[in-house]
């Protein structure tokens, strides 16, 4: 597993690294653990053997029960609460076994078209809070003939998947900038009620991550068209995360701070553009751990013929 790794690839743009990180809490992230997660020394163990019990009634779900940092994964986003953490690990499996068609022999390697196109990528700083920051850009940039909706999603998956093993994640959480600038009619189509539903889905049941905040940015008249599909599908504590700024920096940076956001979101930052080949370039260095990660879920019913 990525998290069992003593090095890991990293790939150096000017002052900023490109990498995972894995490494362990500092003691103001304990800290925040702490008083956010109630997690401690105590608790930890206490709910790691708490939620090893539990797993035993789940004989169908073949995952890493031994393994603590897999465990703590989802302990951390449930606040080392074992019932919650169990239904959650549940969730997240069933999540995959009934959208197979996207999780199935998910690597890195598999889909360097959603990196090519260069409108998913993650930040390589975090902001003022720790949280990671993905920007998703599905205006003028997104050549929808060329990119399909649910390769967008994959590209989401691989990212997550990868952000759940960071410790400064795990307890920081994220945060979702979607750039809607040059939003097109012809791209409004691609959405559907069923694509809408599995993204919100996937955002409110299924994630093992701290999804701090979604922030609409640019976006025109037209994208109220996209998310009326989404809204049926919303719980109010989503909704409540969503936020929409236009073109109003002033408002963006209420949430996060200019000097961790790039000049084209009004920030300071002094950031070379990450392109998502260059992150793609990284996430196929590991792509024989997300092997491993697609070998963990709900055992496959073999049919007899």
């Amino acid at each position: 597993m990525l998290s069992d790794l003593d090095t890991f690839p990293v790939i150096q743009l000017g002052d900023f690294s490109l990498k995972f990180e894995l490494d362990d809490l500092t003691p103001e992230f304990q800290e925040i653990a702490r008083k956010e997660l109630r997690e401690s020394p105590e608790k930890k163990e206490e709910s790691l053997a708490e939620l090893r019990e539990l797993l035993k009634d789940e004989p169908d779900l073949w995952i890493p029960i031994d393994n603590d940092a897999y465990l703590v994964k989802f302990l951390r986003p449930c606040k080392y609460y074992p019932e919650s953490a169990c239904e959650l690990i549940k969730r997240y499996y069933a999540f995959k076994k009934k959208h197979a068609e996207i999780y199935d022999e998910l690597t890195p390697s598999k889909e360097s078209n959603i990196f090519q196109q260069n409108i998913l990528t993650v930040q390589p700083n975090r902001d003022q809070l720790g949280r990671r920051i993905l920007v998703i850009e599905l205006g003028k940039k997104w050549k929808h003939k060329q990119c399909s909706l649910d390769e967008v999603f994959k590209g989401c998956v691989l990212f997550l998947e990868a952000a759940m093993l960071e410790h400064v994640t795990q307890v920081a959480g994220a945060i979702v900038i979607f750039d809607m600038e040059g939003l097109s009619l012809q791209q409004t189509w691609q959405f559907t009620p069923s694509f809408a539903k599995r993204i919100v889905d996937w955002l409110q049941d299924a994630i093992p991550l701290r999804l701090k905040n979604i922030h609409i940015v640019n976006e025109p008249f037209i994208f109220n068209v996209v998310f009326n599909l989404f809204k049926p599908f919303l719980k109010d504590k989503l909704k409540s995360r969503i936020i929409f700024h236009g073109t109003n920096r002033k408002s963006l940076h209420e949430y996060i701070s200019p000097e961790y956001l790039p000049e084209c979101y009004g920030g300071t930052l002094s950031l070379p553009r990450i392109t998502g080949s260059q992150w793609h370039q990284l996430l196929v260095m590991s792509d024989k751990e997300y092997e491993a990660i697609n070998s963990y879920g709900y055992k496959k019913m073999v049919k007899n013929h």
